[in-house]
C-alpha cells in the first residue's frame, strides 16, 4: 500500500509566526529584499530544527549582515555577534552549553574577509558547531561592495570597472579552503536556486545539524544565494547569473564527509566553581583577600541605567575602591552603540575569596538608574537580595516581596547638590550605607584620583555622602 505522507501548512515552530522587528500591521514580512536568499535558507533551517526536535535547545548565532535580524525571525535561542566573530562565539556557546545545537549563521564578508582568523581556527580545533556560508559574492548589507568571493570581471561599487585578479585577486573558495583542514567532518557547497538545488540545501543542512546533534565536530555548508539588489538584477535573472557564472567557479559538491568513521567529541564539562578552578591550576584553594573587612557573602551588584547616567562609572569606582580595600573584585560592563540614551550596564563582584567568574546571572544586588533597567533585571535578582530604585524617575514599585527595596530619589538628590550627573555617586553612597561593604574613605581615594579639578572631588564627595545619609536616615 502505497505511504501518504501528512502535509502540514504553515510555519515550522523554529520561526515565529509573527515577526516584532518594527511596529505597523506588517508582522509576516521580514526586511530581506525581494528574491533575497536569506529567507529561503532561514526556512530550511528551521523546518530542520523543527523536524529534529531541537529548536528548545538550538542557539543561532548571527553577526553583522545582511541576517543581522535573523533574532526576529528564529524561535530559537539567539547570541548577537560582532563582525566576523561568530565562530568565537560559536566555540564559547559550545563549550559551555555542549547539549546545545549551535549555529554560526555568516555571510561571505563576514566570514571570509573579518572572520577569516575565527572561521579557519574554530574549523581547524573542530568545534562542535555548525556553520551556515552564505555567498553571495557581494557585501549585500552595507551597499554593495566587493567581498572575497566577488567574481573576477564583476562590478560592485568599489570596483566600478570590475574585479581584476592583478589590483583584487582570485575570488577566494572557502568550502575547498576548509575542507583541507583535518577536523572538519563535513563540507558541502550547494546552490539555493532551482528546486534541485534547494532540496540539496536542505539535504545538506539537515545532515551537519545531525552530525552536530550527534556531537561528530564542525561541519560547514556553503550556499550559493542571490542578492538581486546588490547585483542589480531582477530575482529570475540572479538565479540565472547564480547558475551561469557563480557555480562553474563556485562548483557545488560535497567537498569532504568523513562523518562515517567519526567518533562523538566529548570534551570536559566547564567548571565554574572557583575551588575546583584554582585547584585545577596548582593554586591555592580558597585564598582569601588581604582587607580586614571579611564579607560573608560574595556581592553580585547589577548597576543599570541609560548611557550617560554613569552606571559602568559608578560600577568602575566600587570595584577600585574593594581593589583598594584588598578585597577580590571582577567588573564587566554591557552598553549599546549609543554615546547617550542607550542601555548600559555593569556587573560587579566583591569578595572576600577569589572570583571564579566575573558573569553575573542572580545579582544580590540591583542599581536601577531607570524603569527599563528595572524591568529588565527585577526577576533576576536573587532571593533576599536588595534593590536601589531611582524614584526620582521610575514611578512604579519593585513588584517582588522576596526582595529588599530602596527607593531613593537618586537624580534629585544631586540636582539639589547642584550637579544632576552626580546621580551615579548619590547611588554609590546609598549602596554603602546600605551594606558597608567598604567604608566611604575608599571611594573617596577613587574620587581623588579620577579627578583633576578639585570642585569637582568635593561635589562627588557630597553626593556619595547624600546618598549614604539617605539611607541612615530613611
Amino acid at each position: 500500500m502505497e505511504k501518504i505522507e501528512k502535509v502540514i501548512k504553515g510555519k515550522p515552530e523554529a520561526i515565529y509566526d509573527t515577526f516584532e522587528r518594527k511596529a505597523g500591521a506588517d508582522k509576516v514580512t521580514t526586511h530581506y529584499c525581494p528574491g533575497c536568499g536569506h529567507g529561503r535558507v532561514h526556512k530550511i533551517i528551521a523546518e530542520a530544527l523543527s523536524d529534529m526536535g531541537v529548536s528548545d535547545r538550538t542557539i543561532f548565532i548571527s553577526p553583522v549582515g545582511c541576517s543581522v535580524f535573523a533574532y526576529y525571525y528564529m524561535n530559537t535561542g539567539n547570541v548577537q555577534a560582532a563582525h566576523g566573530r561568530a565562530p568565537a562565539v560559536g566555540t564559547g556557546v559550545s563549550r559551555a552549553r555542549p547539549d546545545s545545537i549551535v549555529i554560526s549563521y555568516q555571510g561571505d564578508g563576514d566570514l571570509a574577509a573579518i572572520g577569516t582568523s575565527e572561521i579557519m581556527h574554530a574549523a581547524n580545533r573542530g568545534e562542535n558547531m555548525t556553520v551556515i556560508f552564505i555567498n553571495n559574492a557581494i557585501y549585500g548589507m552595507t551597499g554593495g561592495q566587493m567581498a572575497p568571493t566577488t567574481m573576477i570581471g564583476q562590478k560592485t561599487i568599489t570596483t566600478p570597472r570590475g574585479r581584476t585578479v592583478m589590483n583584487e585577486g582570485y575570488p577566494i573558495r572557502m568550502a575547498e579552503i576548509i575542507s583541507s583542514l583535518e577536523a572538519p567532518i563535513y563540507v558541502e557547497r550547494t546552490a539555493c536556486t532551482d528546486t534541485k538545488g534547494i532540496m540539496k540545501t536542505r539535504k545538506a543542512v539537515r545532515k551537519a545539524l545531525k552530525l552536530q546533534a550527534e556531537k561528530k565536530g564542525f561541519t560547514f555548508i556553503e550556499i550559493l544565494s542571490a542578492c538581486p539588489t546588490g547585483w542589480k538584477k531582477t530575482p529570475k535573472d540572479s538565479i540565472k547569473w547564480i547558475q551561469d557564472v557563480l557555480e562553474p567557479y563556485f562548483k557545488p559538491g560535497v567537498y569532504k564527509d568523513i562523518s562515517e568513521a567519526a567518533q562523538p567529541m566529548l570534551r570536559s564539562e566547564p567548571i565554574s566553581n572557583p575551588d575546583e578552578i584554582y585547584e585545577q591550576i596548582g593554586l591555592q584553594k580558597g585564598k582569601t583577600a588581604t582587607s580586614a573587612t571579611q564579607i560573608p557573602e560574595e556581592k553580585r551588584i547589577k548597576i543599570a541605567g541609560f548611557g550617560g547616567q554613569g552606571a559602568l562609572t559608578a560600577g568602575v569606582m566600587i570595584a577600585t575602591a574593594g581593589m583598594n580595600d584588598g578585597l577580590n573584585v571582577s567588573w564587566i560592563p554591557s552598553y549599546g552603540p549609543e554615546m547617550r540614551g542607550g542601555t548600559a550596564n555593569c556587573s560587579v563582584i566583591i569578595s572576600s575569596k577569589r572570583i571564579g567568574s566575573p558573569l553575573i546571572k542572580n545579582p544580590n544586588v540591583l542599581i536601577a538608574m531607570n524603569g527599563p533597567s528595572l524591568d529588565a533585571f527585577e526577576n533576576e535578582v536573587a532571593a533576599g537580595g536588595t534593590i536601589i530604585v531611582n524614584s526620582s524617575i521610575i514611578e512604579r514599585k519593585v513588584k517582588r516581596n522576596d526582595v529588599k527595596a530602596i527607593y531613593a530619589p537618586l537624580t534629585e538628590i544631586a540636582a539639589n547638590l547642584g550637579l544632576k550627573a552626580a546621580a551615579n555617586a548619590v547611588a554609590v553612597g546609598v549602596y554603602l550605607g546600605h551594606d558597608k561593604v567598604f567604608g566611604r574613605e575608599r571611594i573617596y581615594d577613587v574620587l581623588r584620583t579620577s579627578f583633576k579639578k578639585k570642585d569637582a572631588v568635593d561635589l562627588n564627595i557630597k553626593a556619595v555622602d547624600a546618598g549614604y545619609q539617605f539611607v541612615q536616615t530613611a
